[in-house]
């Protein structure tokens, strides 16, 4: 006997035929929304979009050591300055001094470095928690700047030039590749409690891009962005159909007038901070998080909660798509930065023991998670300080060799890459440039650094202008 044939029943099908076809109406509308807003870059600025080849990493978390962390007592050991201790070193020059009570006298760190992990990477007894994180780390000793001056050094740091203007890495990031997240920013930036760095907004500014690439300023606590909640007496429905009719208005007005980017860019951002209202206030309640992990980040110390809530809620940013997020250590300006013209143990005391707990916190969780695999970590200043004395048990500004580390996103850890001289005050061995550092990052993300252009003013602009080189040898 024949059986009847049987009729494979799979999920298109059954949205077809159940409920009278309304699922496949609601799955048609879903798909529209996609392909519209993965092609129409003018409507749909933070649109997710498909990186130039396969990336190593999808996120990355940026923790900026605002003012200028010491390489030569954290990073970067140097016994020779103790043999040379109050004497002067014959690779100094008076030109690269800053400050005028810098003088030609080797200093000494007041820090001893240990040998940590598998790798036996020296690390300064000052970030002991990093330590034990030494095998995931690949720290470049080899960095050089152009500037040793905070805000233009801040700039180059940020957006590859010394002068303002040009957009961030953040924004670069944001524009090649989107958000995965239809409700957050692609591009979140995270203060320090004591105030914004030198140059302020400037240093997460879209430059020259649409406004939907700038960095966003959230808040670890509280409201997560200012002026983000309607107004009092304004009903939710009420501001859906004010935000409706400008919609209306705005769009009628850039189809005809194609050219007006900044419209369709003020469009689209009205409609993200609609849908931010609720998730961006969801996305920074870290009472979520069990009390061992906020345990772990250090929220219950005095010294750690500020900088370990911004860790914590850079973690819950990246696992809700957010492309780029820039956490800032160091307020301001003077010892609330990681600048320590005066006293460098007083100052780096103060900084290591702020960011040391949270920072192995975050790469821990993340790991956990599974999120290290996908997102780049970066840690790093806008300079190191210099191997000589300002004013006694000070150093000063230094960008001609200084130390940053990477973990995460397909970067080798255990590593150490480049090498300065025996003072640390020249990078000699496999230099390392800001436009380098730049390349790889973007590499990591799948994105070409000289094929990521934005055209402006009749010219092919990228972040590393006509400089850079993935460093290859760093990679996984």
């Amino acid at each position: 006997m024949n059986r009847p044939a049987t009729t494979r029943l799979d999920r298109r099908r059954l949205l077809q035929t159940a409920g009278g076809g309304f699922g496949a109406l609601a799955l048609s509308d879903l798909l529209n929304r996609e392909t519209a807003r993965a092609n129409d870059k003018r409507l749909y600025p933070l649109a997710p979009r498909s990186p130039q080849f396969a990336p190593q990493a999808t996120s990355v978390i940026f923790l900026f050591m605002y003012g200028g962390p010491s390489h030569v007592d954290l990073l970067d050991e140097k016994p020779e300055l103790a043999k040379w201790h109050g004497r002067p070193i014959p690779v100094f020059k008076p030109e690269d001094a800053f400050m005028s009570k810098t003088k030609n006298i080797a200093m000494k760190s007041p820090y001893r470095f240990r040998q940590h992990g598998e790798c036996g990477r020296a690390i300064s007894e000052t970030y002991p928690q990093l330590g034990r994180l030494a095998d995931e780390l690949c720290v470049v000793r080899s960095l050089h700047a152009e500037s040793n001056n905070h805000g233009p050094a801040l700039f180059q740091m940020n957006s590859g030039s010394v002068l303002a203007g040009r957009p961030s890495m953040g924004s670069w990031a944001a524009y090649g590749l989107g958000s995965e997240s239809e409700n957050l920013p692609g591009f979140v930036v995270l203060m320090d409690h004591q105030g914004a760095p030198v140059n302020g907004a400037l240093n997460w500014s879209n430059g020259f891009m649409p406004a939907a690439y700038q960095g966003v300023p959230f808040r670890s606590s509280g409201e997560p962005i200012a002026y983000l909640s309607p107004p009092t007496g304004v009903s939710p429905e009420q501001q859906r159909a004010r935000l409706g009719l400008l919609q209306r208005w705005n769009a009628e007005f850039a189809d005809a007038n194609p050219a007006e980017s900044a419209l369709s860019a003020r469009v689209a951002s009205y409609e993200l901070a609609y849908r931010m209202q609720s998730h961006a206030t969801e996305c920074v309640d870290l009472s979520r998080e069990t009390e061992a992990t906020q345990k772990a980040y250090g929220l219950h110390d005095k010294v750690t909660t500020h900088f370990g809530r911004n860790c914590l809620l850079a973690r819950r940013l990246v696992e809700r798509g957010v492309r780029f997020v820039q956490i800032y250590s160091g307020g301001n300006e003077g010892p609330k930065a990681w600048d320590a013209h005066d006293d460098l143990k007083k100052n780096h005391d103060l900084h290591c023991r702020e960011t040391d707990g949270p920072i192995a916190a975050l790469i821990r969780d993340l790991k956990a998670r599974g999120l290290l695999e996908t997102t780049l970590i970066v840690w790093g200043g806008e300079f190191g300080r210099s191997p000589v004395a300002e004013g006694g048990v000070g150093r000063d500004h230094h960008p001609r060799g200084f130390s940053m580390w990477l973990a995460g996103g397909g970067i080798k850890g255990g590593i150490t890459y480049g090498a300065t001289d025996e003072f640390g005050y020249n990078a000699i061995e496999n230099r390392v440039s800001v436009p380098d550092l730049h390349a790889t990052i973007l590499h990591q993300l799948g994105l070409n650094h000289e094929q990521l252009t934005y055209r402006h003013s009749g010219r092919d602009f990228r972040l590393t202008d006509v400089a850079g080189r993935v460093v290859e040898e760093i990679l996984a």
